[in-house]
């Protein structure tokens, strides 16, 4: 055997490939060789997303797909009056939903009828809203208008922490954190964030600590209560307030249990766990019980697809507490990295997540945020992704379906291009990821979302007051060969 001719044989063989890869790499798209750089510090994994990925169903060819978009947008959505009460017939095109949001549009006219009433909102989100983005500008909003003050639900830990204004949080580095990002089962039961925290050292301290932010309406700690869950043992907790300390049991005995830390508003706290390793805990809650308060549930990394894993009974303990009217669910910035521009396998999961939510959350109205514009190098120019609009098609798609209100984020922004300007203008509203809003941006953004869902809520008081004035609404159609017909019922008022 000629040792010597095979090692020159391998060599010539890896030579030349290395030589086809340099020579392909000049004619190939420039997407397959992004020049930005992953930092991949803090960066964690939809273990669903990566599951349903690998699963996608390729089966559809993309002129099924384009075919079955073309006779989607050619039908006339038409609804059924709800209590007396019709929106406009729309088109796939400028589909809103504002039909589907009638229940949270109630709530918002009783409140401005007597500002002691309440409405609450949750707000999940995935990178887009870290730090509070884009959230604190929709509650800022609210709360000018409608009232209320506090910064709403705070986990005990969060990577985004260190950077949130509207409540400064720290926290011990002994917590056990389990994430339905990345955990199917839990040691016990996801709570309404999406996450569950243990004290699981009986040796150091295990303590959290909030002060108030500085934006206003939340510039103080409102009625301060610690969610935390079911165990077979008792614990104790310490809370810090200036130079006093309250010590307090925790019993454990519900699903979803609550202590309130101290009645009113404080500025600061600091919380100590003894002998609580056993004890799920949440986070806490802030909020002066009127007016609007929104809760922001923000993961990086998130697609959406975890939310299907909560545990409905446990959800609806949460809400028994909380009383949700609204939940939003802003996604897409993880989903569109895949190569794929059939997204049936999203609106799928997408559907299942949104029907657990009416199990775990009965009678809350939806609202789907879809993807924002993103730019791609493209022959050595910044352009669309090739996959947003797709995605954008397929949340759309899937809010029909569920019946669920919709913000089309991407043309919302202005579409084509949009994120290149956003990036360009001077100051920049977006940043050099071509991905992520700054806070200028991040603050234009919930300005937008809020002006739509306002806009809707205007309609919808024309349409309450002609219901009052007897006007008769106009009789239920039959719906045509071009029409979708859609029903809701009714609302409790």
């Amino acid at each position: 055997m000629n040792t010597k001719s095979y090692f020159f044989q391998s060599f010539a063989i890896v030579a030349l490939a290395f030589v086809a890869f340099i020579g392909f790499k000049q004619i190939l798209p420039d997407k397959i060789f992004s020049d930005s750089k992953v930092d991949s510090k803090n960066v964690l994994i939809d273990s669903l997303l990566l599951e349903s990925v690998a699963k996608d169903s390729l089966s559809l060819k993309s002129d099924s797909i384009e075919e079955s978009e073309r006779r989607l947008g050619e039908q006339k959505i038409v609804y059924d009056a709800s209590e007396g009460i019709e929106f406009p017939s729309e088109t796939f095109d400028n589909y809103k939903g504002y039909q589907y949001l009638i229940s949270f549009y109630e709530k918002l006219y009783q409140l401005e009828q007597n500002p002691q009433r309440h409405v609450r909102i949750a707000y999940y989100g995935d990178s887009m809203t870290d730090g509070d983005l884009i959230v604190q500008d929709v509650r800022n909003n609210y709360q000018d208008r409608f009232g209320g003050n506090g910064v709403g639900f705070v986990s005990i830990t969060s990577e985004s922490a260190a950077s949130r204004g509207s409540v400064k949080a720290t926290y011990s580095k002994n917590w056990k954190t389990q994430s339905y990002l990345n955990v199917k089962r839990p040691a016990s039961p996801f709570g309404v964030n999406g996450h569950v925290f243990f004290a699981n050292d009986q040796t150091n301290p295990t303590w959290v600590q909030y002060e108030a932010g500085l934006p206003k309406h939340t510039t103080t700690l409102d009625n301060p209560t610690l969610f935390y869950g079911r165990s077979s043992k008792r614990g104790n907790v310490n809370f810090i307030i200036g130079k006093d300390t309250l010590k307090k049991s925790l019993t454990p005995n519900n699903l979803v249990n609550t202590l309130k830390v101290t009645s009113g508003s404080i500025k600061a706290f600091k919380a100590n766990f003894i002998h609580a390793d056993s004890i799920p805990i949440y986070g806490f809650n802030f909020d002066n019980g009127i007016g609007v308060h929104v809760d922001n549930f923000s993961q990086r990394g998130n697609s959406g697809l975890p939310i299907s894993m909560f545990d409905a009974s446990v959800m609806q303990a949460f809400d028994n507490n909380l009383k949700y009217d609204l939940i939003v669910l802003h996604y897409g910035t993880n989903v569109l990295n895949y190569g794929t521009k059939n997204y049936f396998w999203y609106e799928k999961g997408m559907t299942k997540t949104v029907n657990k939510i009416k199990e775990s959350f009965p009678g809350v109205s939806i609202l789907i945020v879809s993807t924002a514009d993103k730019s791609t190098k493209y022959d050595l120019e910044m352009k669309t992704d090739s996959a947003v609009v797709p995605l954008m098609k397929a949340q759309k798609k899937y809010a029909l379906e569920t019946e669920s209100g919709f913000v089309n984020l991407y043309t919302l922004m202005g579409g084509d291009g949009s994120m290149v300007k956003w990036v360009d203008e001077s100051p920049a509203k977006a940043n050099k990821d071509y991905t992520h809003f700054n806070q200028r941006g991040a603050k234009a953004i919930g300005n937008l979302l809020y002006s739509q869902l306002n806009n809707g809520y205007e309609q919808y008081k024309i349409l309450r007051q002609k219901r009052e004035t007897g006007v008769r609404p106009k009789a239920i159609r039959k719906p045509k060969a071009d029409s979708v017909s859609v029903e809701k019922d009714s609302v409790n008022e």
